[in-house]
């Protein structure tokens, strides 16, 4: 009696039906509302994606531009011959300014080679070395100026060290000799102002400069990665889909001996792993430079760096072991439950041998996420490409002016120069003052929503079409007679004609969720930056910004920011599970999502004590209310 009441708090049970004979046909359409709103939202996705590539740009996501925002080896341009972007004074790069606006306040100017030897202005001004040292300075400059007056405008660098490319970038050529850096045959050079400075200021400046290029290059290696291998990528996924489907029809046969067969081998890969990761880490016992701690290495691009750490083998031997152990402890205390999970494989693996066109639709799902990356990856480049030049006044000293927007073609003649003598107007980013450009960063976080809209509304599709099918086999009495002629796409013209509204409201919630956590995130790790960057450079940030960087930073904000995104964390697991159970509810039965999902975990809730006994017992209920079908489904969607 009292388990009657506590069921009677979570619903009516389903009383047994001889006559169901699996999902309802005779239905209508659900959440129409959510349709329409799907809908709209997809013509506006359109039109967001039509305005960013009128006016985006991806050349400035591939190629470097000079301080007047021109293309360096562009095909077209007037610096196609001159692909190569030079620096005037590279050791300006390490002001913080590199990483809070993404520039590095010299000018810049594109150049057909990098400067191969090292020369000073002063030097290099009457002698025959001035022809070379001139094509690094402003295009159309005129020697007819002093050299005070040449460095005070900015027309001419200082000085010119021996360079290399790096992602079309001219950065000094910096070698270590005996452990002590030099720049050519030199451990200093003069600034072209009468200093000596050490060759460490220079690696400074181009590691700064360079941390605007590693997010972007990482990037384009991708990118070359994927278009020069694509065929590779393709023929192992064609592989991994034949494998796969072999795994599933021998698994109709030998599920047993299949499941205890990868068990042991997980058990002895891992085993071998440990041994292996042992005599690693014994063999570089001695060797030079083998006990360097991950530390004070810190992050590398080549990894195969780490394999020559011993510190790196111990830390797999460790991972391993406990992998190791905690798999044996699993195998121990879930032996039952192996048991059953082997049952409901052999089911499972019969339902898909019935249902054969069940395992090509993972391509179709494939796809259509495919097509929903590839749309938002390229509206993302194409908005953050469809600004526009901004200059900015850049100086060494402390103008009042320093940072303010201006023009370069009148700024020699208006009062902004007269203030700041030894301020010039340089290129500092794209952006723009417009309302399109203001409305840039909404028009972003509208691009990443509606991905995470689309992307759920597909895999809610997929689920919805495959527990329809599944339905439709577990309900059949004489299978494979009392089954549909095609049940998969059956199930699939049902979802999409009558419940698009219903995984539309779904997809909705959680892809709330889901920009929230993005967003959190995003703002999380914004605060810590320029906290840092306020801390260490001592940099002068708005009042407004410093006290909400200082209110982030405070203990209770912080335990704050863990919680929410914790709970959020929870709350979008917890809306996956049940927005799954709602969507076989939807393929069952036809009902609209609140109904479907509330029945979903009513059922859940009713039988959640009952099920438990159930597997201990190692004994279902046929048919009652449909839980072994639920476990079925369930299994077959995973």
């Amino acid at each position: 009696m009292e388990e009657d009441r506590k069921d009677a708090a979570y619903g009516t049970p389903q009383k047994y039906d001889p006559t169901f004979k699996g999902p309802i046909y005779n239905r209508g359409c659900t959440d129409v509302i959510c349709c329409v709103l799907l809908f709209l939202a997809i013509v506006g996705y359109v039109a967001v994606g039509i305005i960013a590539w009128t006016h985006g740009d991806p050349r400035k996501v591939i190629y470097p531009t000079d301080s007047r925002g021109e293309f360096c080896g562009q095909k077209g341009t007037k610096n196609a011959d001159k692909p190569f972007l030079f620096y005037f004074n590279i050791v300006k790069c390490a002001n913080p300014l590199v990483l809070l606006e993404f520039h590095c306040p010299t000018p810049q100017i594109c150049v057909k080679q990098c400067p191969d030897r090292y020369l000073t202005l002063r030097s290099a001004r009457n002698s025959p070395d001035f022809d070379y040292y001139k094509q690094f300075c402003m295009p159309g400059f005129q020697n007819n100026k002093g050299v005070i007056e040449v460095l005070r405008d900015g027309d001419c660098p200082a000085v010119i060290t021996p360079s290399k490319p790096l992602a079309q970038r001219c950065f000094p050529a910096i070698h270590a000799s005996k452990g002590v850096l030099m720049v050519g045959n030199e451990t200093t050079y003069e600034d072209g102002h009468g200093t000596r400075k050490n060759v460490t200021d220079l690696v400074e400046g181009a590691k700064k400069a360079n941390k605007v290029l590693e997010a972007r290059q990482l990037a384009m290696r991708i990118f070359e990665d994927y278009t020069v291998s694509w065929y590779w990528i393709v023929i192992g996924l064609v592989i991994a889909m034949v494998l796969s489907l072999l795994f599933i029809v021998l698994l109709r046969f030998l599920a047993g001996v299949m499941v205890w067969v990868m068990i042991v081998m997980v058990i002895l890969v891992l085993g071998y792993g440990i041994f292996h990761c042992y005599m690693e880490y014994s063999r570089l016992r001695g060797e030079a430079g083998s006990d360097v701690s991950l530390v004070d290495l810190g992050f590398q691009m080549d990894l195969r760096v780490y394999l020559h750490l011993r510190q790196t083998w111990m830390a797999f031997m460790i991972i391993l072991s406990i992998l190791e152990v905690i798999i044996i402890l699993l195998l121990i205390f879930l032996r039952k439950r192996i048991l059953i999970a082997i049952a409901l494989i052999k089911e499972a693996s019969r339902a898909v041998g019935h249902v054969m066109c069940s395992m090509l639709y993972p391509l179709v799902t494939f796809f259509l996420l495919c097509l929903c990356i590839a749309y938002w990856a390229s509206t993302s480049v194409f908005l953050s490409t469809s600004n526009v030049a901004v200059y900015k006044i850049v100086d060494d000293t402390s103008c009042p002016l320093l940072g303010k927007t201006c023009n370069p073609e009148t700024f020699p003649s208006v009062n902004e120069s007269l203030q700041c003598p030894k301020a010039h107007c340089q290129f500092a980013f794209y952006g723009g003052e417009s309302t399109y450009h203001r409305a840039l960063l909404g028009l972003q976080i509208f691009n990443a929503f509606m991905f995470f809209w689309l992307a759920n509304f597909v895999l809610a599709l997929g689920q919805v079409t495959l527990a329809g099918a599944f339905a439709s086999y577990y309900w059949a009495m004489r299978k494979p007679d009392d089954l549909p002629a095609f049940p998969l796409f059956s199930a699939f013209g049902r979802a999409l004609r009558y419940h698009t509204g219903s995984l539309a409201f779904g997809s909705l919630i959680l892809a709330i969720v889901q920009i929230i956590r993005v967003m959190l995130e995003y703002l999380d790790q914004r605060l810590k930056v320029l906290a840092g960057l306020e801390l260490r450079y001592e940099i002068h940030l708005p009042p407004f910004l410093r006290a909400w960087i200082e209110a982030a930073q405070n203990k209770f904000a912080k335990f704050l920011m863990v919680c929410l995104k914790c709970c959020f964390w929870c709350l979008e697991k917890f809306i996956k599970f049940l927005n799954r159970n709602a969507y076989i509810m939807i393929a069952i039965y036809g009902t609209n999502f609140c109904t479907s999902a509330r029945n979903a975990f009513f059922l859940l809730m009713r039988n959640i004590i009952r099920l438990k006994k159930g597997i201990e017992n190692q004994s279902y209920q046929p048919r009652s209310e449909a839980i072994l079908g639920w476990s079925i489904l369930e299994a077959n969607l995973d």
